[in-house]
């Protein structure tokens, strides 16, 4: 039996009364849109809160229901559709969590989106670097003798804040012991797992958060469900973090005109996960292997699997992920994400009756792969982060940058100078730097190797003419 869909179901029962519009939005259920057709078809759905169709901020009727049936599938205490993406659910959790002038631990490698939160609250972050994991070369999860010196040294904090699983899969080891122990201290957990939405499914997928006991998660529905872009859910369990807050604060950060689109594909995507059965998960596996080993067997690709089996890495050993990235979009392959050593691919969660063409994309990757093997390599060493000083507060709070003006210095003098912006090279969307922190050896070779390979660079910089912005000297 398929599963309950009361959103998408009470959509449908209004658009089939054929209601004549007198209301926002001005396109007139898509009889005034120019939009190419494909386009326009979805926009008979677009409609605003309705008789019929429920209150978004104030739920009564199918949005409730739908969101009801989200907290049953992930086992919450409640949970929420997010339609400002999972940047709303960070802001919201982090606000009703903290207040002016606490102490909030935060993992170093989280969102640009967990930074902006800590700097509109005006908390005072302890940052924890986070351990280095050779095979997948990216910075994973916090491990928990960091935690416990952290809380040791900052008794008061009000909040544990972390990433799960990271960018590219891997998921921290010691995710259960760290919330048990921030449990026993009386602190909340914060987790951004923006790439778990489906771990819900259960094994061979990581635990999610949820089941490791933290109090909040934030799910980006969209990025490995089947869900529009911006579409999230933010799930709370037990008593440490007042839900009455949380509703509040999404009720003050989210769009007062929600999607019916997003929301529908929200109700649809839970659906998904509710309904994925064990016969989907052994025919994915077994798709998925095969693939793998067609890649694994292309000369000079080296194929990593991370803990996540959606998420695969890339490499052509001597050559820059940037390469291979320009040469499979040469052949209309794009991928989630590149860094100076590897591509990273997503792929789909397909279920037992979907296909996906993966004949035609081993075909087109093979070729991607000769084309990157006929270029000179851009060789760039693989840089672990310094292990000295894993647990670091800025030189300067955030209230301290914002009043004084900031000063326009070449990048290859900018040692030892305190930053007064965030660098972001994206994706993955985590900051180089942060306001308020130092710029050192290790942050300026990093900056120069993704200046070299023609990284995208997000953030306060002008980097085009070799500038960024510092904190004037005293």
């Amino acid at each position: 039996m398929k599963p309950k869909r009361p959103l998408v179901e009470a959509l449908i029962k209004f658009q089939k009364q054929e209601p004549i519009s007198f209301h926002v939005p001005g396109h007139k259920n898509g009889e005034l849109s120019m939009l190419p057709q494909g386009m326009r078809s979805a926009l008979a759905y677009d409609f605003t809160e309705l008789t019929g169709l429920d209150d978004f901020h104030y739920p009564q009727e199918a949005i409730k229901e739908a969101e009801e049936l989200l907290s049953e599938v992930y086992g919450t205490d409640q949970s929420f559709f997010l339609v400002n993406g999972s940047t709303v659910g960070n802001l919201a959790m982090v606000y009703a969590v903290c207040e002016e002038g606490d102490v909030v631990i935060v993992q170093r490698n989280s969102h640009k989106s967990i930074f902006h939160a800590l700097e509109l609250t005006k908390v005072k972050p302890v940052y924890i670097m986070p351990e280095w994991d050779e095979r997948s070369k990216s910075a994973i999860g916090i491990a928990l003798e960091d935690i416990r010196t952290a809380v040791a040294q900052y008794p008061a904090a009000k909040a544990v804040i972390l990433t799960y699983p990271n960018y590219y899969g891997m998921a921290a080891a010691d995710m259960e012991e760290v919330i048990s122990f921030c449990h026993s201290q009386g602190i909340p957990v914060l987790v951004d797992e923006a790439h778990g939405a489906h771990f819900q499914i259960g094994s061979p997928y990581p635990f999610s958060a949820l089941t490791a006991g933290a109090d909040v998660v934030v799910h980006s529905a969209h990025k490995t469900l089947p869900a529009m872009t911006m579409g999230s859910f933010l799930h709370g369990k037990g008593n440490l973090v007042d839900r009455k807050k949380i509703k509040k604060y999404l009720r003050m950060l989210q769009s007062s005109s929600p999607s019916y689109l997003i929301m529908a594909s929200l109700d649809d995507a839970r659906a998904f996960v509710q309904s994925y059965a064990p016969e989907d998960i052994r025919n994915f596996e077994e798709k998925r292997t095969q693939f793998l080993d067609s890649l694994a067997a292309i000369p000079r690709l080296e194929v990593f699997q991370s803990d996540d089996p959606l998420k695969v890495m890339l490499r052509i050993p001597g050559y820059s992920g940037f390469q291979l990235q320009k040469c499979l979009e040469n052949v209309k392959i794009y991928a989630e994400l590149t860094d100076l050593y590897q591509v990273m691919l997503i792929l789909p969660l397909l279920k037992k009756t979907q296909t996906y063409p993966f004949a035609e994309i081993r075909s087109r990757i093979k070729e991607a792969v000769h084309s990157a093997l006929t270029e000179t390599p851009e060789t760039v060493s693989v840089k672990m982060p310094i292990k000295q000083g894993k647990i670091s507060v800025p030189e300067l709070s955030f209230e301290e940058i914002e009043t004084t003006d900031g000063e326009w210095i070449l990048y290859t003098e900018a040692l030892g100078r305190i930053s007064a912006a965030m660098v972001v090279p994206y994706p993955p969307g985590i900051p180089l730097i942060l306001p308020g922190e130092k710029w050192n050896v290790a942050k300026l070779e990093q900056l120069m190797d993704y200046l070299a390979t023609g990284a995208q660079i997000q953030g306060e910089h002008r980097l085009a003419e070799k500038l960024i912005c510092v904190v004037p000297r005293q």
